[in-house]
């Protein structure tokens, strides 16, 4: 299973940019949640929509706290 595997790079991959307080990791972790959507609608395990509808919404307002603190 590829997906899971490119999936998992690009998530740690965000985090890590996150960390390194850049705003290029929020950008990765939005499309990351992009591609788990699309992986949700080709396998039909429709319930990975919502999870990744929350990160995206959790990555949202993480982001706007985090860019009222810089």
């Amino acid at each position: 299973m590829m997906w899971s595997w490119v999936l998992a790079v690009i998530g740690v991959t965000g985090i890590y940019f996150v960390g390194r307080k850049t705003i290029w990791g929020w950008f990765v972790l939005m499309f990351n949640e992009i591609l788990w959507i699309t992986y949700a609608v080709i396998t039909s395990q429709y319930g990975f929509i919502f999870s990744a509808i929350a990160y995206a919404v959790v990555y949202v307002r993480s982001y706007m706290h985090w860019r009222q603190d810089a």
